[in-house]
């Protein structure tokens, strides 16, 4: 996600800001022009201050979820168009619930701005109930709640909200990321699946490198376990974590949610000005020679270089690797799969 400017005071504005900490002035994101802009104090209705045409008001969760999503005037619906696509939520009195609800809020803003500057279509639900979706954002305390998808409808334990909840469950799996933002594009993904590889015509090709969806879950899952119980098995041989060997279709999300990661901390690089010279660029190249040709390689080739000197960097004062992923020849060749699937190419 790139930075924005404050048109006020020139102030470096980030995407979750809803007022410049420098002069003050009010702010609000535009989804439809990806901006987040400065609005005029001393109008009503709210006016961007740079000139940007409209007239518009805050998103009515601006308090209960953090939202600082704008909507326009003439826009029958009080919520904003991130927020209006949840579903289920949980009630205002369940205080624990509702701060946990306004950080899965916050992930999926990120994840539809950036869906939409891939140009990917987010189809509301209750418009189109056969191609849309929708989230359900539910607490698990005293009920059973299960994040996944199903049908269009991506429903999140907000458990996952939680840092020491979600920090042991990473432990306990061996994960080497487990973020909010990260279950989003991983669910996300089920729902992208027929559009972007049955409908396109892609299936034969999705079966050639991640195998055949068609196959039982429960076959496939009993063959992750066997397998993964095997003395010596190397699962990110074929796979970019251990959970995509689960089934075809969890391979396909977990790539997809990874390309996502991919293309998001590349935009934010270039947002602000981040480039890297020798010997990053040759190790990254070498790290990624298998991508050579392909379409995505490119952008593999300059995550890897940048990746390599901020695993550096966060080494250097005592940290874990940012990046801790290996991209083995296979996964190369499953993220251009989903490259091709996304840019049309």
């Amino acid at each position: 996600m790139q930075p924005f400017r404050c048109a006020v005071c020139d102030q470096l504005l980030f995407f979750d800001n809803s007022s410049c900490l420098s002069c003050g002035s009010p702010l609000g994101f535009l989804p439809e022009h990806n901006r987040l802009v400065a609005l005029q104090t001393d109008s009503s209705p709210l006016r961007a201050a740079d000139g940007t045409p409209g007239d518009f008001r805050r998103c009515a969760n601006l308090s209960t979820a953090r939202c600082n999503w704008l909507v326009a005037v003439d826009d029958t619906e009080a919520l904003c168009t991130s927020c209006r696509l949840t579903s289920v939520r949980p009630n205002d009195s369940e205080v624990d619930a509702i701060e946990a609800f306004a950080h899965a809020e916050a992930a999926k803003r990120r994840l539809l701005a950036q869906l939409r500057h891939l140009g990917l279509p987010v189809i509301d639900r209750s418009v189109d109930e056969q191609r849309g979706v929708s989230f359900e954002f539910l607490s698990s305390r005293g009920q059973n709640v299960i994040t996944g998808h199903e049908a269009g409808v991506i429903t999140l334990d907000l458990s996952e909200s939680d840092d020491a909840h979600r920090e042991f469950v990473r432990q306990q799996l061996g994960e080497a990321y487990r973020t909010v933002l990260g279950h989003l594009r991983h669910e996300i993904a089920h729902y992208y699946w027929p559009m972007l590889v049955l409908d396109a015509g892609r299936g034969d090709d999705f079966r050639a490198l991640f195998g055949d969806e068609r196959e039982s879950y429960e076959t496939a899952m009993q063959r992750h376990y066997d397998r993964n119980a095997e003395a010596g098995y190397d699962w990110s041989i074929d796979h970019v974590s251990q959970y995509a060997t689960m089934h075809p279709w969890e391979d396909w999300a977990e790539t997809f949610a990874h390309y996502l990661h991919i293309d998001s901390g590349l935009d934010t690089s270039l947002g602000f000005g981040l480039s890297v010279g020798e010997p990053s660029l040759s190790a990254g190249t070498a790290a990624a020679v298998s991508s050579i040709g392909t379409a995505v390689g490119p952008m593999v080739q300059r995550w890897l270089s940048l990746t390599i000197a901020l695993n550096g960097m966060a080494r250097s004062i005592g940290q874990g690797d940012l990046y801790p992923f290996v991209l083995s020849p296979k996964v190369i060749a499953k993220l251009d799969f989903v490259h091709r699937a996304v840019t049309g190419e």
